[in-house]
């Protein structure tokens, strides 16, 4: 029985090391160590995140681990106890949701982005050259496919949604929708020639011009306020890196740097 107990201990004193192992430690800029936070993000935020986690690790050495998906995916995985620190959400809905279930922190909640949606076509793609305006060629049904991200998990995608149906197009185009499953597999179906036009977000087609055919931004009118809200979830509660970052995407050197990049601040 002592052999046994022994073996027990031993085991034990292996699995304390193996969890001490790993855990990603850092030491800030005021001398206290702090461990990596993982960041859940819409994946319509991620080049612009990428760049704002550059800037915040240069300026405090805090490490953050990006994870990107669709809004709906990334929801039922913190649902079903993924270790996710912070989530940017492409919506509002889910982290009040995630707020009411507890599993994040009502009072951390806040709109960080305003998304725009526009309509998209790159170059070498005939048919919506003929016109040279996406617009006219939406209306014109002069092309093939249209590409959207899938309304049931993408707010981009109802956005999308509501755009076609208040032009009165929702219905006829039906069998031209290709889905994508985010907002940038959608882009990816237009950019490889899946599709003729895509309903992406202006974030993405900003940088593109030089592979640009056409481009309208479509009028706000059209469709509901993409209001994308982060949120502290209750596992981001117990790393003060968290907090720090979520104070820091608040600043006015995020905001600036997120409205260059094609959202709206509210």
């Amino acid at each position: 029985m002592q052999k046994v107990s022994n073996i027990g201990i031993v085991l034990m004193s292996l699995l304390s090391i193996l969890g001490a192992c790993n855990v990603s430690a850092v030491v800030d800029a005021n001398g206290h160590e702090t461990k990596e936070i993982r960041v859940a993000v819409a994946s319509n935020f991620l080049s612009t995140l990428r760049e704002l986690v550059s800037i915040y690790r240069a300026e405090s050495g805090d490490q953050v681990k990006i994870i990107a998906a669709s809004t709906g995916k990334l929801y039922a995985q913190i649902i079903h106890g993924a270790p996710f620190d912070i989530f940017l959400s492409a919506d509002s809905r889910r982290p009040l949701l995630l707020t009411q279930s507890g599993h994040a922190v009502e009072s951390s909640r806040f709109t960080y982005a305003l998304g725009k949606i526009a309509l998209w076509a790159p170059l070498n793609r005939q048919k919506v050259q003929e016109s040279d305006d996406c617009h006219e060629a939406l209306m014109g049904g002069n092309f093939s496919r249209l590409a959207i991200a899938n309304p049931k998990t993408a707010p981009y995608g109802i956005a999308a949604q509501q755009t076609l149906e208040r032009l009165g197009l929702w219905g006829e185009l039906q069998r031209r929708l290709v889905r994508g499953e985010n907002i940038a597999q959608t882009l990816h179906y237009v950019d490889s020639g899946n599709a003729q036009l895509g309903i992406v977000a202006l974030s993405q087609v900003m940088p593109l011009q030089e592979r640009t055919a056409c481009i309208w931004e479509i009028p706000e009118n059209l469709y509901q306020s993409i209001e994308q809200q982060a949120v502290l979830l209750k596992r981001g509660t117990k790393e003060t890196t968290a907090e720090r970052f979520l104070l820091f995407l608040r600043s006015k050197r995020a905001t600036d740097l997120i409205r260059s990049r094609g959202y709206g601040i509210q």
